[in-house]
C-alpha cells in the first residue's frame, strides 16, 4: 500500500524494474474486492461521524476534539490512501503526471502517521486526565489543541521524505509508473526499517507506557474506594491516592474506550508491518500471494473499525447500523433524522469528559 514491493505498494527494491511483466490477475481482483469494501464502509462511517461531530463542535470537550481528528485521519487514509490504490490495482499502471504521483505518495505516509500519533496523543491526555487531574482541569478549553497540531505537523512533516523518494519513472519502453528507487540492498531495508520505527513501534511504545501507568492509576483508585473504612477511621490518604480518588466513571469509560483503539490498531497494521519488514529482509519472502496481499490490506480496516468503536461505547451500535442500512432503501426524511439524532446520542456520551 505505501512501500513495499508486491501489486499492493508499487515501489521496487532495488535498480531493477518490473517493467512489462504480467500481473496475476487472481490476485488483483482480490486487491479490488477488498479495497472496494474498505473504501465505501470506511468513507460512509467516518464521513457520518464527522458530521456529526462538526454540527456539536461548539460544544467543546478535549475528547471530542480527539474524536473528531482520529475521524479526519481516518477519512485521509480512505480517500488517499485506499482510494488512489484502489484505482492504481483498477488501471495496473499509475494513471498522472509526476506531480500527482508525488502528492499521492505524500498523503498516503501522512494518513499513516497522523491515524499513530492521534491515538498517542488522544493516550497522553487520558493519561493526563486519569494520573494529573488538577493539572488538566486547570487547562483552558481553547479551539485550537495543541497536541493535536503537534501530530498533525509531526505527519506532514515526517511524510516529506516521500516526495522525494517517489517519482513518475519510465519502468520500461513507453511504460511509466510511480516507484521508488533504491541502493540495493541496504536502501529499501534502512527505509522501511526507519519508517516502521517513527510510525508504528515508537508511537506503540509510547501508548503502552501511558496505559500502564493509567491502568495503575485506576487500581489504586479502585483499591482506595475499598479503603473507606480506614479513612472514615481517621487514617489520612496518600497525596497520590488522594488525586486519583475522584476519577469519575466517565473518564474511566473513555479510557476503556482509548484502550479498544489503541488495540484494534495494533490487530490491524501489526501484520502490515511485519509484511513490510519480511518483504526487504528476505529476498524469498512470497511476495506474489493471496495471504501477503491480504495481510498488507487489511491494515486500512483500522478506519472501518474506529467508528464502530465510537458507536459501541455509546451503546447504539446496533440502532445506528440498521439506521445507516436503512439509508440506502432511501427512506423518508423522518427515519433519516431519527438515525441523526441516534448518533448525536451515540456521540453525547463521550463528549462530557475532559
Amino acid at each position: 500500500m505505501a512501500w513495499v514491493t508486491v501489486n499492493v505498494s508499487n515501489i521496487t527494491l532495488g535498480s531493477a524494474l518490473p517493467g512489462d511483466e504480467p500481473r496475476d490477475e487472481r490476485l488483483a481482483q482480490v486487491e479490488i474486492a477488498l479495497l472496494s469494501i474498505i473504501f465505501i464502509t470506511a468513507g460512509i462511517l467516518n464521513f457520518v461521524l464527522l458530521l456529526v461531530l462538526w454540527k456539536r463542535r461548539k460544544q467543546l470537550s478535549r475528547m471530542r476534539v480527539f474524536v473528531f481528528q482520529l475521524c479526519v485521519a481516518d477519512l485521509v487514509v480512505t480517500f488517499f490512501q485506499v482510494c488512489p490504490q484502489l484505482m492504481w490495482d483498477i488501471t495496473d499502471r499509475f494513471v498522472g503526471p509526476d506531480v500527482l504521483c508525488r502528492l499521492v505518495k505524500y498523503l498516503q505516509v501522512v494518513g499513516m502517521f497522523a491515524s499513530s500519533y492521534m491515538i498517542v496523543v488522544m493516550t497522553v491526555d487520558r493519561y493526563q486526565a486519569i494520573c494529573n487531574p488538577m493539572v488538566t482541569f486547570q487547562r483552558r478549553r481553547a479551539r485550537w489543541n495543541g497536541p493535536v497540531c503537534a501530530a498533525w505537523c509531526v505527519s506532514f512533516i515526517g511524510s516529506l521524505p516521500q516526495i522525494f523518494i517517489f517519482s513518475r519513472v519510465e519502468v520500461a519502453p513507453g511504460v511509466y509508473d510511480c516507484w521508488a528507487q533504491f541502493i540495493k540492498p541496504w536502501g529499501p531495508r534502512a527505509y522501511v526499517t526507519w519508517t516502521t520505527l517513527v510510525i508504528f513501534v515508537l508511537p506503540v511504545l509510547m501508548v503502552i507506557v501511558c496505559q500502564v501507568r493509567i491502568c495503575r492509576t485506576v487500581h489504586i483508585n479502585l483499591h482506595m474506594k475499598t479503603h473507606q473504612v480506614a479513612e472514615a477511621a481517621g487514617q489520612p490518604l496518600s497525596s497520590r491516592a488522594s488525586s486519583v480518588a475522584g476519577v469519575s466513571k466517565a473518564r474511566v469509560k473513555t479510557v476503556k474506550m482509548t484502550v479498544v483503539i489503541v488495540l484494534a490498531y495494533i490487530i490491524c497494521w501489526t501484520p502490515f508491518f511485519t509484511v513490510q519488514l519480511w518483504s526487504v529482509w528476505d529476498v524469498e519472502a512470497p511476495t506474489q500471494t493471496v495471504t501477503f496481499t491480504i495481510l498488507m490490506l487489511l491494515a486500512s480496516l483500522n478506519s472501518c473499525v474506529n467508528p464502530c468503536i465510537y458507536l459501541m461505547f455509546s451503546g447504539k451500535l446496533p440502532r445506528t447500523l440498521v439506521a445507516l442500512m436503512r439509508v440506502g432503501r432511501k427512506e423518508s426524511i423522518q427515519e433519516d433524522a431519527t438515525m441523526v439524532s441516534s448518533l448525536y446520542i451515540s456521540l453525547k456520551s463521550l463528549s462530557d469528559c475532559r
